[in-house]
């Protein structure tokens, strides 16, 4: 540290200036459309739509999110959308989400390092500063957590480090683009493997040691934070709060709130450093499975990483990812959270293999196929009354297997694919389209002929065949790009 004055700070932090002045109220959809935009990205588990087509079909969700996004920042809750409110979410802020936020909060699961030294390595340069004062800031950045908790921090040049740092604009490469300059400044994954703890800085930013531009050592201090497990905090005075302002970081410490949760986590630092070599890993506890019967053995995992890895399934649920292959499922909790995975069974009791799967946000359900019937569920609850038989959405009785399905909300219809064909289904109206079936390759040109898996996420759809999949523009009917199912799977 510079030296050992305590600076009372407020981090990532911006009030709303109150003048006096009425909030308007905001009911243009362009408006509207920004604030579910915010909401689905950064309040998604309530369920908000994010178009502005579905708007009215999703107004409770809307309202209750809105509710909550502004009793989180301190605004006053009237579950409408204002000026001041809309002033909230324009502000510059980190890219992780808020939801689920409290005093010191961390993961789903509280993921940690089970080592003491922990290594990073810059790979790619912000031309805003040197090198040499990058190296500086981010040292000095890691250095506010390794005061008060038994963490080294080595810096690499070469090879694979536990945390990889770069700069970049836009798209590259894990599906949180950025979105230039001001909005989101930076991103980071919570610990893990792959890319846990890895941590990116949004290039379009004019980055700097000063209150000009983007401060870089604020911004960094905040996400080397979610590298090591601390989730968004909702008092305003943490580091960890989500928003960004320039405050003065000479002698900066740790606030309470962010030394408190990083000790939860890892303990106290002594007075001193000493050497620590690496504690060894403990070993993974074994996957629950049935706890009767013939299947009392659960099949071995698959390997996520695989480069021939070929989805079953793939649903969003309520705000995370899941992708089902045989038994098992992968479930991405967010960009930052990494990956877990679960046997099928041991979360929805009943169901053993999943052939396609849903979701529909207007009723909060998600539906599960497996051959000639289906489930739905909510969370980690199957719904009474299931399974029912696929012909109750109006599917022929040759249909005795769904290679997929996906839900467009935009357009409120569900695709379902069977072989080198889809049926189009009117969710709202509970009924097939008239023009079914309909050909794969021209209906939705540039996806191929068959569809093993597909999935709605951000606006956009993925239809996976194989080990391969297509990120497609549904309204313009064009693929957008090309990617492995293993790029979800946040491996090397």
């Amino acid at each position: 540290m510079e030296g050992p004055s305590i600076v009372k700070v407020v981090l990532m932090m911006m009030t709303v200036a109150l003048s006096g002045a009425v909030p308007t109220i905001l009911t243009s959809e362009e408006d509207l459309a920004k604030a579910q935009d915010y909401l689905s990205h950064y309040f998604s588990e309530v369920g908000v739509t994010t178009r502005s087509e579905t708007w009215r079909a999703g107004l409770d969700s809307f309202t209750d999110t809105l509710k909550l996004m502004q009793e989180f920042f301190g605004l006053e809750v009237t579950g409408q959308l204002d000026t001041n409110t809309m002033e909230m979410m324009l502000q510059p802020r980190c890219g992780f989400p808020d939801l689920n936020t409290f005093k010191h909060a961390h993961f789903d699961g509280q993921p940690k390092w089970e080592k003491n030294v922990i290594t990073y390595r810059i790979t790619e340069y912000t031309p805003d500063l040197s090198q040499s004062f990058v190296d500086a800031t981010l040292a000095k950045a890691l250095q506010i957590y390794s005061d008060v908790v038994p963490l080294d921090f080595k810096q690499i040049q070469s090879g694979t480090a536990d945390i990889m740092i770069k700069f970049k604009a836009h798209e590259h490469g894990d599906f949180a683009p950025f979105d230039g300059e001001g909005g989101v400044l930076a991103h980071a994954f919570s610990p893990g493997g792959g890319k846990g703890g890895d941590t990116h800085f949004d290039e379009d930013e004019t980055w700097s040691l000063t209150s000009t531009g983007t401060n870089l050592f604020l911004v960094a201090a905040h996400e080397f934070g979610h590298a090591l497990g601390l989730s968004h905090s909702k008092v305003q005075t943490a580091l960890m709060y989500p928003t960004y302002k320039y405050i003065n970081t000479e002698g900066y410490v740790l606030p309470d709130d962010d030394r408190q949760g990083v000790q939860a986590l890892y303990g106290v630092r002594s007075s001193t450093k000493p050497t620590i070599n690496p504690a060894p890993k403990p070993q993974p506890e074994p996957e629950p499975g049935p706890t009767k019967g013939p299947e009392a053995e659960p099949a071995q995992e698959p390997d996520r990483c695989s480069s021939n890895l070929i989805f079953d399934a793939a649903t969003g649920i309520q705000g995370q990812l899941y992708f089902f292959k045989g038994s098992h499922f992968w479930k991405r909790s967010s960009n930052w959270d990494g990956v877990t995975t679960r046997v099928i069974n041991s979360v929805w009791s009943g169901i053993n293999k999943v052939d396609a799967a849903y979701e529909y946000k207007a009723r909060n359900t998600v539906v599960l196929i497996e051959g000639d019937h289906y489930w739905q569920v909510k969370r980690n609850t199957v719904l009474p009354g299931f399974p029912k038989p696929l012909s109750d959405f109006g599917l022929p009785s040759s249909v005795t297997k769904v290679d997929a399905a996906v839900h467009v909300p935009f357009v409120g219809r569900t695709l379902f694919f069977v072989k080198n064909k889809y049926w189009s289904y009117n969710e709202r109206r509970g009924r097939m389209d008239r023009r079914n079936p309909r050909l794969i390759r021209t209906e939705l040109p540039g996806i191929g002929y068959r569809v093993d898996a597909a999935l709605e996420y951000r606006g956009y759809l993925f239809f996976s065949y194989g080990s391969r999949q297509t990120q497609y523009n549904y309204i313009r009917r064009r693929a957008v790009r090309t990617l492995m199912s293993s790029d979800w799977m946040d491996c090397d």
